[in-house]
């Protein structure tokens, strides 16, 4: 579908319980989008804003779901769209587009609070989701909100598991860091480490970045001996990480969302290696394998120019190690 046609209404000519609201504000709507016929806008900024968001995925699919349908069928079909949705945010989210994942993240919460009912373990990825999205905006207001309706419900269900405490408590992390709560934000990323551990294992990805988080925020107190000894241990995890994707490249995903964690990856490991360049207890034998990260990551990524410049770069560490 290329372009959403759209046809002026006129809130006026509906009676009083039939009014037509905004898709994004809930305020008076005076256009109708005229494919699925069951979607309204207050006017075309937030036309555009839902269409780039969500409505050009899943316009074909809301007729048949706002028709009286079945029951089972009408669940079913929500449920579908809750997995079009949760799948849209997280692409926006790994580009960093957070005001595009705003739309399809309230309206996944909308129809899982219709198809779970409301403090659910259901809504929690939801309001995760929403908080990622509002943190990157700077809505950090919304994000508590969101973050209290998770721990809510995760308080009212202990047996949720590891590994919805762990992206629990790496937002709450995130949220108290960038409030420069700083003690709070180690007790949170600490908590994200056990149980990404428990979950995904030491040697993961998801616990590799929770102790580099976990580290970043010691470096902004100053105890650089804590974090030496932490980026060293995320190094030497990330080192045979890569070497195993490398070695093994059929396991090497080539979605979007996997682009973007290697962006992050980049990001962490040039900040551990600016780290190196500043410490006056450099240690060239970390610093290389930091390096070889990086030219690994450049691997994966095709960046042929980047790969060498980093390998030389390693050369010249060792050579002067010696």
């Amino acid at each position: 579908m290329e372009a959403q046609e759209l046809k002026e209404i006129f809130p006026l000519t509906f009676s009083k319980g039939n009014k037509k609201l905004c898709e994004l504000c809930q305020r008076p709507a005076h256009l109708q989008c005229n494919q699925c016929q069951v979607t309204y806008y207050c006017g075309v900024k937030h036309q555009q804003t839902d269409w780039v968001g969500i409505h050009q995925r899943i316009c074909q699919f809301l007729v048949p779901l706002h028709a009286k349908t079945a029951f089972g069928l009408q669940k079913l079909s929500q449920q579908e769209l809750i997995e079009i949705c949760k799948c849209e945010v997280q692409i926006k989210l790994s580009e960093r587009k957070h005001l595009e994942a705003l739309p399809a993240a309230h309206l996944c919460l909308r129809y899982s609070k219709e198809v779970y009912g409301p403090n659910t373990m259901e809504l929690v990825p939801v309001y995760l989701l929403l908080a990622e999205a509002n943190m990157g905006l700077g809505n950090l207001s919304l994000v508590r909100e969101f973050l209290s309706q998770a721990e809510l419900v995760v308080s009212e269900n202990p047996d949720c598991g590891h590994g919805v405490h762990q992206q629990l408590c790496r937002n709450l992390g995130h949220l108290h860091a960038l409030s420069g709560h700083l003690d709070a934000a180690l007790h949170y990323f600490a908590n994200d480490v056990y149980h990404s551990s428990e979950e995904y294992g030491l040697d993961s990805t998801c616990t590799c970045t929770g102790l580099f988080l976990l580290a970043d925020v010691f470096d902004k107190q100053g105890n650089t001996a804590v974090v030496r000894s932490m980026y060293s241990e995320v190094a030497q995890v990330w080192h045979r990480l890569l070497q195993t994707q490398i070695q093994n490249p059929d396991t090497v995903s080539d979605s979007s969302y996997d682009k973007a964690q290697r962006v992050e990856q980049e990001k962490m490991l040039m900040s551990m290696l600016e780290f190196e360049r500043k410490d006056s207890r450099t240690n060239p034998a970390q610093t290389a394998v930091v390096a070889h990260c990086l030219a690994m990551l450049a691997f994966l990524g095709e960046d042929d120019q980047k790969v060498s410049r980093l390998l030389q770069r390693c050369l010249l560490i060792a050579l002067a190690f010696k």
